[in-house]
């Protein structure tokens, strides 16, 4: 096993049981005697497909283990496997018949970051947010029960997953509808239990074994004619239970608990696996893994280890995480500019649903360590929970990527909007985020904030003026909104000061001498915007804020200029462009206007490069669609 960045195979590994089980179906042809070193070679292929591609990384490493065991004790894809989140599923994709497409992971027309129903049968439902696994496979389980089906529904979930309100939702409703189902929780950060060994795992093979159940519901059978004989005998299993298993709350809820046993060690994985796999009703199995196992530095670091980017040529160094090719990035300047205003005022607080690395909040956390608080995958209560402060005074700051925030869209409505309550919402990995693909772009926030009463919602278009708009919105009685992208911006030299701009107002960074070509820009495209202008001798507005509209600058550019053209990362349906257009409309004032943002379609992964390339929003795409609008309007 390697134990060093360097040390991740550059050549393909000899792979010769992997090569016989290139499906499910050959896996289990295998002997279990066989499955250790199959585990051992699917751990190096992965560590070299990663190396070749860059990507998720620890989570993957993690589950080499359960990944083998789940698809040699079901009956996949028949029976149905539905991973959470989906960071962990390479294994799976490398056992699915996927081993030779790994090389175009997260490539333009390549494999998916994710788990996809139309990329595999062995995909049975498609995931990249968290906490959905449970509900899927409740689902499924249902369908089938009505169809009169024996198959089974497995959901794998991880302890971070679990925190959310969504899996204990599903959780609850599964032993109510009394669900024959399994649910496993990979438990990778030890947060429930350590209680890892060998009395543990033998306690599983017994709980979890047919002698144990079927003495379970004999007695049962037994004991329930007897008045009080069974609830006694119950409760005493239970405080027995609790007293050597931490699955207490899983009981109470209705489930069969088993565990936690060691998710590194096959033979008792697959043992306890085929004992619950016939077993009726809801059944709970918590493994324990370690992340990043089999690979030292991920061991040790595994936020550090969750993604890797693709390995240099041989000689040249290796890094976990690229430098940055230009200015800071933008969840820099905002983690800069939270511990800036945190130091101004007292009553601001900052608030994350377990992103506080991505959305750099690491420094604020250290510094203002009783003002830092992160609730987990829990973006409803996030949102809420900022509501409620702001009730009694606090200033928070809500740190959420754009997708993200769409869970947690009816709080925002009914607990902050209607009540007009002071949120400011920093909102990260807005527009398109590359290869992560569809599930993770922040296409549609400003289509889904701007229809609600009372929100600011601002577009820095780099990053001073993203330190100026969060000032801004900090400042706003009422809701507020900064959407910003992921990665760096074009290197603005940045203000140290921590003051407003004018609420709704636009700046003219070009004007144009022409007449004939307006650009209103809506964020970080006004750099290209500037490069295009130069060819239509354009005029440039940085719009700032798409709520409220800068309606007196549209409308002396609309009496200006022969055509407007409207640029955004957003969905062109609902967005920033659709605001002026009927700005215009409800003024009567006819004007040729062409919106350019995302199209009514979900954007493949690829390098965000292509992905904008694809979605004309580079200058070669935006020159192209001017011109062909300004000759069909007949002015060249």
């Amino acid at each position: 096993m390697p134990t060093t960045f360097h040390e991740i195979p550059r050549a393909r590994p000899a792979t010769p049981l992997l090569d016989r089980a290139s499906t499910p179906v050959e896996l289990r042809r295998l002997g279990e005697a066989e499955l250790l070193t199959l585990a051992d070679e699917l751990r190096q292929y992965l560590l070299y497909s990663v190396g070749q591609t860059g990507g998720h990384f620890g989570a993957g490493l993690g589950v080499i283990e359960l990944t083998v065991a789940l698809h040699y004790v079901f009956d996949t894809p028949d029976d149905r496997l539905v991973w959470d989140v989906g960071h962990q599923a390479y294994p799976h994709k490398i056992l699915t018949g996927r081993r030779e497409r790994m090389g175009s992971l997260r490539q333009k027309d390549g494999l998916a970051a994710f788990p996809r129903r139309s990329e595999s049968e062995y995909d049975t439902f498609g995931v990249g947010h968290s906490s959905t696994s449970i509900s899927a496979a409740l689902g499924m389980a249902i369908a089938a029960r009505m169809q009169g089906s024996g198959r089974k529904s497995v959901a794998v979930i991880g302890d971070g997953a679990l925190t959310a309100g969504m899996a204990f939702e599903a959780l609850n409703h599964a032993s109510e509808v009394k669900a024959d189902m399994l649910v496993i929780l990979n438990d990778n950060d030890m947060s429930i239990s350590n209680n890892v060994g060998g009395l543990s795992n033998y306690l599983a093979k017994i709980l979890s074994s047919r002698t144990y159940s079927s003495m379970r519901e004999g007695s049962k059978k037994v004991l329930s004619r007897l008045p009080g004989a069974w609830e006694i005998a119950r409760r005493t299993e239970e405080y027995a239970k609790g007293m050597l298993v931490p699955g207490t709350l899983f009981e109470e809820l209705g489930w069969n608990y088993i565990g936690p046993i060691d998710g590194h060690d096959l033979p008792t994985l697959i043992a306890t696996l085929r004992n619950m796999r016939d077993l009726k009703g809801p059944q709970f199995l918590h493994v324990v893994t370690k992340k990043g196992k089999g690979f030292g530095p991920a061991e040790i670091d595994p936020i550090g280890y969750h993604a890797i980017t693709k390995l240099e040529p041989e000689g040249a160094p290796a890094h976990a995480v690229p430098k940055p090719a230009g200015g800071p990035k933008y969840s820099s300047v905002f983690g800069q500019w939270l511990c800036d205003m945190a130091a101004s005022d007292p009553r601001l607080v900052g608030i994350t649903p377990a992103m506080k690395e991505g959305s750099d909040l690491v420094a604020f956390a250290d510094r203002f360590p009783d003002r830092y608080f992160d609730v987990a995958i829990a973006e409803q209560h996030a949102v809420t929970l900022a509501a409620g402060m702001a009730c009694d005074g606090a200033k928070p700051v809500v740190a959420i990527y754009s997708t993200f925030l769409q869970r947690g869209y009816d709080q925002l409505i009914h607990d902050v909007a209607v009540q007009n309550l002071d949120v400011l919402f920093a909102i990260d990995r807005a527009g398109l985020v590359g290869e992560d693909g569809p599930t993770h772009a922040g296409s549609f926030d400003l289509s889904y904030l701007r229809c609600i009463p009372g929100m600011l919602v601002m577009t820095p278009s780099d990053e001073n003026e993203l330190r100026k708009l969060l000032t801004t919105g900090h400042h706003f009685e009422g809701p507020a909104a900064v959407r910003y992208p992921r990665g760096t911006g074009p290197n603005a030299p940045i203000e140290a000061t921590l003051e407003p701009v004018e609420i709704g107002k636009g700046v003219l960074r070009r004007e144009g001498k022409a007449g004939k070509v307006a650009f209103l820009v809506f964020g970080v495209q006004l750099a290209e915007a500037l490069k295009v202008a130069e060819q239509f001798d354009a005029t440039v507005a940085d719009m700032r804020f798409v709520k409220p509209l800068d309606e007196e600058l549209v409308r002396q550019l609309a009496a200006s200029h022969e055509l407007l053209v409207t640029l955004e990362e957003n969905s062109v349906m609902g967005g920033a462009g659709a605001a002026v257009s009927e700005f215009l409309a409800r003024e009567n004032l006819q004007q040729p206007i062409l919106h350019l943002g995302l199209p009514d379609y979900y954007v493949e992964h690829a390098k965000p490069a292509q992905m904008l390339a694809e979605c004309g929003l580079d200058a070669a795409g935006i020159e192209a669609s001017v011109k062909a609008r300004l000759e069909a309007l007949g002015k060249r």
